[in-house]
């Protein structure tokens, strides 16, 4: 194949997309210079550099919001509900996809129409019936909520990938005396890694980021989640953005650490099943 020559046009293209990347990388810049400045210095040069580092702030930040606290919430929620929509989710894109019967069709289709409904639309009769299962201030029910909400994606993406898996392999597990249970988990379930993993980072992502469904759910103080923790620093007479900002970088740390290590895997595993499938 014959590359492309290096030109204008190319160098251009190159400059535009560098300039819109630092575009999108400003937020960031503000977010992590405030944090060590202090409150009044912050209100008063907000672009520039600290003049004095205020490392206070974080050790603040950590103290006020019982960070700790909220990073074990964070992470325990994220990472269980994370692995409880990847194990029903691949087990239920496994039998819609192998048993292609009218119902399943229909169920498929239920499941890809209700990603279109946004989230504002169900809140209040999904805090209802959160209620009616006492599922309510507790770590499990807001779990089971973040599995069921996104079963429908997750079951898409899992569908869409298992297609590219040959179905001889399976038959020929079959003729070998594999039970159904045991070609999805020895045979089938280790092809998706790819998949897993690209599941794994979007949804944890959501999760971790996610404000509107843990404010509804978890209302006791020790359940609350980093996010919830640093909206108690915006009060009605009060704004403590010395403090929030410094919670907002250690907030972010441990999810972006977590996508950098895992992010080569998203692309594989999309086109994966967009291009075989």
């Amino acid at each position: 194949m014959r590359t492309q020559p290096y030109g204008g046009k190319l160098f251009a293209s190159e400059i535009a997309v560098i300039l819109l990347a630092l575009l999108f990388l400003v937020p960031f810049y503000f977010v992590a210079v405030n944090s060590f400045k202090s409150f009044s210095e912050l209100l008063v040069d907000t672009s520039g550099l600290p003049k004095h580092v205020e490392w206070h702030n974080y050790q603040r930040a950590w103290e006020v919001l019982h960070f700790p606290r909220a990073l074990r919430n964070s992470i325990l929620i994220t990472a269980l509900s994370g692995i409880a929509m990847v194990l029903v989710s691949s087990m239920a894109a496994y039998r819609l996809l192998r048993r292609p019967t009218k119902g399943n069709r229909l169920l498929f289709t239920m499941f890809i129409a209700s990603m279109i409904i946004p989230f504002q639309a169900i809140m209040i009769p999904l805090v209802k019936v959160g209620n009616w299962f006492h599922l309510l201030n507790s770590i499990p029910g807001i779990m089971i909520c973040y599995a069921g909400l996104g079963a429908s994606f997750t079951i898409f993406l899992y569908h869409g990938f298992m297609k590219s898996i040959p179905l001889e392999i399976e038959e020929a597990a079959v003729m070998d005396g594999c039970t159904p249970y045991g070609i999805f988990w020895r045979i089938v379930f280790p092809l998706l890694k790819p998949m897993t993993v690209t599941v794994l980072v979007l949804q944890s992502l959501w999760m971790w980021n996610d404000f509107l469904l843990p404010l509804l759910v978890l209302q006791k103080p020790e359940l609350q989640t980093i996010q919830l923790a640093t909206n108690s620093l915006f009060g009605q007479y009060m704004k403590q953005w010395d403090l929030a900002l410094a919670a907002l970088v250690m907030g972010i740390l441990p999810i972006l650490v977590f996508f950098l290590l895992l992010q080569r895997h998203i692309i594989q595993g999309i086109t994966a099943g967009a291009v075989k499938g």
